[in-house]
This record gives structure tokens, C-alpha cells and sequence, in this order.
């Protein structure tokens, strides 16, 4: 292969670094994703006020019921001491809080917090998008993924905990102080966004990320620790925790039951319906391991990986993420959104390892809702629809971690040879291979605007 810009002979200039690939993409489908995002969130909002149904549950009673009620006794200046039901980092504490402040009742608060967030981290990936080597398609992925969850996304907190994820993903590499800090704020909120650090680069951005999430994190906590009582109370309860009846870990549960050879109890344990009784703790066991072994091929991969770009992060964090999800003891219906938000990080970069995984996802979200609230009464009897219904979701989200796994761990292994470069007989140079380390920060700045270039 010929090289387009062969070095003269002589010269002790090494070759330059190719130019970034991929030009700024046009502002114009600007104005359809608005337009998509407004019909969409119209249909959603339809849907979770009742006006349009695709479920005989109320999904709107965890907010008018439950959150309302942990509001009343948060503001008396104590956690839910005595509500097994609150299983929440003490962050949480301040989302519960949020709706008081606005001016009509908490249902209706709590909807218009959870619209603002949605369109707040919709503009972010909309702007991520603009950039150049960047795409729209994470945006467009966060118009079409959200309301397929169903009334769910917007009666859970946990779309508040996913714009955060979102925003502190995208600036952790631009500005990994601002983005640690975010990451460390939603961590004090679900944990969870905290494994979006996993997958960041080597070096400086490493320590500086990982040290601003870890300070907010403590201070945040701290303050609420002193100012409330048993902020951290909840964690006493997380040992006596069965298989909640979504989980993968529940399918050998519903299939003995249904072949009538289990005899345990179903019921409503710490805020979700698990199963009780048989098995229950040697299931919970080999979850955990599974856990704890998907994040020791994390840190091996880590470890190993050999070469980082701008989409290496966002990669890994929704592979850390799905790992955490699909080997808990808990799969909620709400967990889904988690994994769309960051699912539409990794696609606003247009070398994205996850694209195929991204896809599954969505299959995994639109079967979650078929099988909560659209089928949730089968699936709590262990009726034979529901639990094919629930298999097929579990199994496609297992694939999913997989695959996402192994996509993950080829885009960064080390190439085998560098590029062959084939000049023009008679001209005998000196070889200039760009060093690793230029190369690698080199691809990172690809995704910086001139000004942010200091």
C-alpha cells in the first residue's frame, strides 16, 4: 500500500499524524430531533397520566404512595428508619425532597422534574453530537429508547440518576474533575454511576476523575450523615434480600415452580416481590459470584487493554454496567433506563464498539415493558407467558453483557504489526512509527474543540 504523502528522502521529519476523521456534523437534524423528542415525551406523558393505557397497573403509585410518604418523614430530619422499602444511598434523600420545592403536588412535581431532566439530557447528546467525529445517533437512540420503557421512566428516580450519568460521562474526558464530580453525586444517589469510572483513561484523567467522584461522594455523604439520622441504615438490610422475581437468577425458580417441584412463597421483601423459601440462598450466592467475577474480567481487561480512544470509556462503562445488572440479585424495570442512557453516550461516537449491543438493548427495554406492567400479574404467578416473556428478556440481556463484553476487549487489544508503508524504488528513508503515546492523546484531543485544547 502506497503511502499518499511519502517522506522525502533525507528528511528527519517523522510522518505527520492523520488528520481527525469524520467532519463536524450539520445542525440541521437539530430541529427533528426536537420536534421527535416533543411528540414522543407527549405520547409518554399521555401514557403515565392515564389518558392512554397499555396496562392494567398503576405504575403511579411508587410516587403518589411510597416517595410521598418518605418525603413526610425526610422532612422531619430522618431517613425512613423503620421503611424496609427504602434501599436508597442517602443522596436519594435529595431527589425525594426535590418536589416539595415546586408548586403542586408531588405527583405532579415529580413529573415535571422528570420531563425537565429528560429534555436537560437530551440537550446534552444533542450537543455531544455536534462535535466533530461525533454523531446524532445517541441522541436520536434517547428519543426512541426512553418511552419505550413505558409510564416506568417517568414514575422511578432513576432518569434523574441517568442524566447525571449522562452528563458527567460526556465531560469526564474534557474536563475529568467536572465529570468525576457528577459521577460521584449520582453514585450517592444509586451506586451505579459510579462504575461509569471504570473506563477511564490511564493517567491524569484517571486520578483526577476518581478522586473528584470519591470527594463529593464523602462530602455529600458526610453532610447528610450529620444533618439526618441513618443515612446509611439501609445497607443492614441489603443480606437479607431474596431473588427478587424479574432477575436471571429467578428463571430456575419460575420453571420449578411451574413444573410444580418449588414450594416457596412469593411476596413483597425490602420494596420489591421476590421469591422466598428454597434455593433462594444458594441462587443469591452464584449471583454474587457472577458478580464478583464480571468485575474481576474488568479489572483484567483494564490491566491489559492495549490501546484507549475516545469511545474506549463510554464502551466500558456500559459494559461495567450491564455486568452490574444482569448479575443482580434485582432486575426492576426502571433498571433499564440506566442502560439506554448510556447506551446513547457511547453512540454519539461514531467509532463506538456497542452499536450491535445498543440494538439488543432496545429489544431487552421493549420486552421489559411487555413484561412490566403490561404482563406483571402472569410473571408474579409464574404463568406460562409471562415467564417466556421474562426468559426471553433475561436471555436477550444476558447475550447483551456478552457480546458487549467481547466487543469491548477486541476494540482495545494490541494490533499485531504496524501498517507496511511501500515507497518508491531507490528511496531508502528512516522509519518514524508514531509512538503509542502520542497516538493515544492524539485520539483523545480529536474530541476537543480548539478551545479546550490548553
Amino acid at each position: 500500500m502506497e503511502s499518499p504523502q511519502a517522506e522525502r528522502p533525507g528528511s528527519s521529519e517523522a510522518p505527520a499524524l492523520p488528520a481527525p476523521s469524520g467532519s463536524a456534523p450539520s445542525r440541521r437534524p437539530l430541529w427533528a430531533l426536537g420536534a421527535a423528542w416533543t411528540v414522543s415525551r407527549t405520547l409518554l406523558v399521555l401514557v403515565v397520566s392515564g389518558v392512554l393505557r397499555i396496562a392494567n397497573t398503576d405504575v403511579t403509585a411508587d410516587v403518589s404512595v411510597i416517595y410521598h410518604s418518605w418525603y413526610e418523614v425526610l422532612c422531619t430530619g430522618t431517613f425512613p428508619l423503620d421503611d424496609v422499602t427504602w434501599q436508597y444511598p442517602p443522596g436519594a434523600a435529595l431527589v425525594i425532597l426535590l418536589p416539595g420545592l415546586l408548586p403542586w403536588s408531588y405527583l405532579v412535581s415529580f413529573f415535571v422534574i422528570c420531563a425537565v431532566v429528560d429534555a436537560a439530557a437530551m440537550a446534552l447528546l444533542m450537543r455531544a453530537g455536534v462535535r466533530k467525529g461525533r454523531s446524532y445517533l445517541g441522541a436520536w437512540y434517547w428519543v426512541v429508547g426512553v418511552p419505550l420503557l413505558g409510564p416506568t421512566v417517568y414514575c422511578r428516580y432513576d432518569i434523574i440518576v441517568t442524566a447525571l450519568a449522562v452528563a458527567g460521562l460526556l465531560v469526564v474526558l474534557r474536563r475529568p474533575a467536572v465529570g468525576g464530580m457528577l459521577l460521584g453525586l449520582g453514585g450517592l444517589l444509586k451506586i451505579w454511576p459510579l462504575l461509569a469510572l471504570f473506563g477511564t483513561p490511564r493517567g491524569r484523567r484517571t486520578r483526577r476523575s476518581w478522586t473528584s467522584a470519591a470527594t463529593c461522594a464523602a462530602a455529600l455523604g458526610f453532610l447528610l450523615t450529620a444533618g439526618m439520622n441513618g443515612a446509611f441504615e439501609f445497607l443492614k438490610f441489603q443480606s437479607e434480600r431474596g431473588i427478587e422475581i424479574e432477575s436471571l437468577g429467578a428463571l430456575p425458580l419460575h420453571f420449578a415452580k411451574l413444573a410444580g417441584s418449588w414450594h416457596g412463597t412469593v411476596t413483597m421483601n425490602y420494596g420489591s416481590v421476590e421469591f422466598l423459601g428454597p434455593w433462594v440462598p444458594v441462587i443469591s450466592k452464584v449471583m454474587v459470584g457472577m458478580t464478583v467475577a464480571g468485575f474481576g474480567w474488568l479489572l483484567i481487561w483494564r490491566l491489559r487493554a492495549a490501546r484507549w480512544t475516545s469511545a474506549t470509556t463510554f464502551d466500558a462503562a456500559l459494559c461495567a454496567l450491564l455486568i452490574f445488572t444482569a448479575t443482580s440479585r434485582v432486575i426492576s424495570p426502571q433498571y433499564m433506563i440506566w442502560v439506554v442512557g448510556l447506551a446513547a453516550v457511547c453512540l454519539t461516537v461514531r467509532g463506538s464498539s456497542q452499536r450491535p449491543v445498543a440494538v439488543l438493548v432496545l429489544v431487552a427495554t421493549v420486552l421489559t415493558t411487555l413484561e412490566f406492567p403490561v404482563m406483571f400479574g402472569s410473571v408474579n404467578r409464574s404463568e406460562l407467558a409471562g415467564v417466556l416473556v421474562l426468559t426471553a428478556r433475561n436471555l436477550v440481556l444476558l447475550v447483551t453483557t456478552v457480546l458487549s463484553a467481547y466487543r469491548l476487549w477486541r476494540s482495545t487489544r494490541r494490533r499485531e504489526a504496524l501498517t507496511t508503508v511501500v515507497l518508491p524504488a531507490g528511496q531508502v528513508v528512516s522509519q518514524y512509527p508514531v509512538r503509542p503515546g502520542i497516538a493515544y492523546e492524539q485520539d483523545l484531543l480529536d474530541d476537543l474543540t480548539p478551545a479546550d485544547r490548553t
